[in-house]
């Protein structure tokens, strides 16, 4: 009995032991940077002390738990592709799900973030430890470099749902036929059509990260990571080893967005972690413009990456005239002030969105359709109308569709004429809230908040030395015998000599004529 216990004390004083933990998002996209922070916060919460490598510092952070290492030079990256507009997509007509573009985004966010100073130096100093890695998951796994170099489990934060994309690096991947490309808008079950494409789109996003950007990623990592983890006095392994290495997945999604195949179990479901609970209180002006607001709110935003005034000025004005014949207030979150604004009409530049959804004055959210407001309308149980542009946002809005609490309006020249209908429409309806809150509550139904899974799984991880007992029994199965090649080997060869042997006998075995004309 004693001993019980003292396994017991044990075990309870290595689990609330304060971690060190890399987190690592250098992408120059405030979204992503929203889920890093979202990390850090309950990493720290549970008593963790964190490192955080970001393009958006905090301020205003604990200095004893807490350093972050600023690279928000990365935002040039962004710099360099005008065509990242609503604008552009707008006059082009084209849907921006291209597979080749965003892993070259990834790999020049991987170089510009190893190159830079800072980084260098945290990587360089040979006393550095940490007891877990968690990083941004975007179409470069060369970031798994880092848990090799601090001799610790690797854990992928990825901003979307479980994918094949993602899926193959912890298990053995999924079916096109059933599981879409996340780039795709195809909601299944998916037409013939629909499945060749999918087919395709897997082979050339394949295709094009082994041939292509891979080769790349792995000079990085033998060049970066390979003299440090030297002179710590190991061997680097593989990039293929390390890739596919990961100890656990992160993934931002929740059964109320959208449909999901199934996962290994070290594939976690935490959507939602990043909105703060309880939600912070709107400042002084949004609280008085909400509450007086007579027939209630539109709430419009296309989020933080996507810049509204890169619309064609004529497009604009047309917008901000249907938004005056509204009864309701419309609150615009908007990167600029705009000239002759109706009344009802708020031009913000910045907007406290999470308090804003939540206040019960607001009638219904017109956004773009990326998955943390996607999120963030099912966590506050409200009706959406969508916009999509690129990305995920396509399937995002199609699947809010689906369920019943959204209606979807494409990005066009008539663009002012087809939202005016879809508020007139979701204003006489009151299906799309009811729907809304529905899902809401099947939304907020868990054994515990996904923040607190979050810390509990990093915790598990390290507690367990990579949580070996969750992975996948597929990596253990060679493609061979996945196939069952091996069997099919042996039938047709069992096949094969049944008919060799049956062919040899009728050839020896003297024909009738033949015995005829010999008498």
């Amino acid at each position: 009995m004693k001993l019980l216990v003292l396994i017991s004390l044990v075990y309870l004083l290595g689990s609330t032991e304060a971690l060190k933990v890399l987190v690592v998002f250098p992408y120059p996209v405030k979204s992503l940077s929203i889920l890093g922070t979202g990390a850090v916060r309950h990493l720290l919460n549970a008593g963790h002390e964190v490192t955080y490598i970001t393009v958006f510092p905090l301020k205003n952070m604990p200095t004893k738990t807490f350093r972050q290492i600023d690279i928000s030079t990365n935002l040039e990256l962004l710099k360099k592709d005008e065509s990242m507009t609503m604008g552009f997509v707008l006059e082009h007509k084209l849907e921006k799900n291209d597979a080749l573009q965003i892993q070259n985004f990834a790999l020049e966010g991987a170089k510009a973030t190893f190159q830079h100073e800072s980084v260098k130096k945290l990587l360089q100093d040979p006393n550095e430890r940490f007891d877990a890695v968690i990083t941004d998951l975007i179409e470069s796994e060369v970031f798994a470099g880092l848990a090799v170099l601090y001799d610790c489990p690797m854990i992928w934060l990825y901003s979307m749902g479980a994918h094949w994309q993602v899926l193959r690096m912890i298990d053995r991947g999924t079916n096109p036929a059933y599981d879409p490309d996340y780039l795709s808008p195809a909601m299944t079950p998916l037409s013939f059509l629909e499945r060749v494409d999918e087919l395709w789109a897997r082979v050339k996003w394949q295709f094009l990260k082994t041939f292509i950007t891979q080769p790349e990623e792995r000079k990085i990592y033998e060049q970066t990571i390979g003299p440090l983890v030297a002179k710590r006095g190991r061997t680097l392994p593989d990039y293929e080893e390390v890739i596919f290495n990961a100890s656990l997945i992160f993934g931002n999604e929740h059964d109320a967005v959208r449909d999901r195949p199934s996962t290994p179990q070290n594939f976690k479901y935490i959507g939602g972690f990043h909105v703060e609970e309880p939600v912070k209180p709107l400042p002084k002006d949004f609280q008085d413009l909400i509450d007086n607001s007579k027939h209630g709110v539109i709430y419009f935003s296309m989020g933080s990456f996507l810049k509204s005034n890169s619309l064609p000025k004529p497009l604009i004005a047309e917008l901000l005239k249907m938004f005056g014949e509204l009864k309701q207030t419309v609150i615009w979150k908007f990167e600029s002030d705009l000239p002759d604004v109706p009344k009802n009409v708020h031009i913000v530049q910045w907007a406290p969105q999470p308090s804003i959804l939540a206040h019960p004055n607001v009638r219904m959210f017109i956004s773009h359709g990326g998955l943390l407001s996607s999120i963030e309308a099912i966590h506050f149980g409200m009706p959406t109308i969508g916009v999509p542009v690129f990305f995920d946002q396509f399937t995002n809005v199609n699947k809010a569709v689906e369920n019943g609490y959204a209606l979807r309006v494409p990005l066009s020249h008539n663009l002012p004429k087809d939202l005016k209908v879809a508020i007139d429409t979701m204003l006489k309806d009151d299906t799309f809230p009811k729907k809304a809150k529905e899902l809401s509550s099947i939304y907020h139904d868990r054994l515990s908040k996904p923040g607190v899974e979050l810390a509990h799984w990093v915790e598990h991880v390290v507690r367990t030395r990579g949580a070996p007992h969750l992975r996948s029994p597929a990596w253990r199965v060679p493609l061979y015998q996945r196939l069952y090649l091996d069997l099919i080997a042996l039938v047709l060869a069992i096949v094969s000599l049944f008919f060799y042997i049956v062919s040899s006998l009728f050839k020896k075995t003297p024909k009738k004529n033949d015995q005829k004309k010999r008498n």
